[in-house]
């Protein structure tokens, strides 16, 4: 993984200065209406398979479509990954914008799964 060692560095750092939520309590968020899912995945990504109700806005665009689709900078956000990298990097972001409630989803996608929790395709 040497090669990645920037960006590890950089994913420990945002974790630093955010909150992060497990697959569950994401998931009773969502179903009880009190969060939206940000999937920051790539669009192939999230085309092979992605959390029901979740919205799509990949990490390297998030900045710029955020605030159309979730105006609301206190509404609750999940932002999540494959894996739990990206969301971190994309909620550091996203509160450096003002939004006041925002979360990454620990282990991403991959977590999601694990836990049998519902996907769509």
């Amino acid at each position: 993984m040497a090669e990645h060692s920037g960006f590890e560095k950089l994913v420990a750092e945002a974790k630093k200065k955010i909150t992060e939520i497990s697959p569950d309590e994401a998931a009773e968020k969502s179903r009880s209406g009190h969060a939206v899912i940000i999937d920051v995945r790539e669009k192939d990504e999230w085309g092979e398979e992605h959390i029901p109700d979740a919205i799509h806005m990949s990490r390297g665009t998030i900045e710029l479509d955020v605030e159309e689709k979730v105006p609301d900078t206190n509404a609750m956000i999940i932002c999540h990954c494959g894996g739990g990298g990206r969301s971190a990097l994309a909620a550091e972001s996203l509160q450096k914008m003002g939004y006041k409630n925002v979360r990454s989803m620990a282990g991403g996608f991959k977590a999601w799964k694990a836990m049998g929790l519902p996907t769509s395709k």
